[in-house]
């Protein structure tokens, strides 16, 4: 059977049923969600993962991301070099960006937004 055949039976299958193992699955671009494989959602800005930004005090950005997104949202942001963040912290689903102060806050959520608009 050819890859392609192959990745199209599983990507029906995950249409079909849950699926909670098989590590493979993320080179289809699958996501975990609640212990099982699923087909992220693909719609607006949230094609690439980032749902929203939020300020948190004056020196972080909380951005919320698809479940398991946030790691490859975070290292797009982290590739993109935007001069006012200083560093980014991934988790599942959220990433805390750290910036250097308020100013610069506004202007990387800016940018931030500009990069997954």
């Amino acid at each position: 059977m050819l890859k392609r055949q192959r990745q199209k039976k599983i990507l029906n299958l995950i249409r079909a049923k849950r699926i909670g193992t098989q590590e493979a699955l993320r080179e289809l671009g699958v996501i975990k969600h609640h212990g099982s494989y699923a087909l992220p959602h693909t719609n607006g800005d949230s094609a690439r993962g980032l749902l929203s930004l939020d300020t948190a005090g004056e020196v972080l950005v909380v951005a919320k991301c698809l479940p398991g997104r946030a790691s490859s949202v975070a290292v797009e942001i982290d590739d993109a070099a935007v001069p006012e963040i200083v560093g980014t912290l991934a988790g599942e689903d959220t990433i805390f960006i750290a910036v250097r102060d308020q100013k610069a806050q506004r202007v990387a959520m800016k940018k931030i937004w500009e990069l997954f608009g």
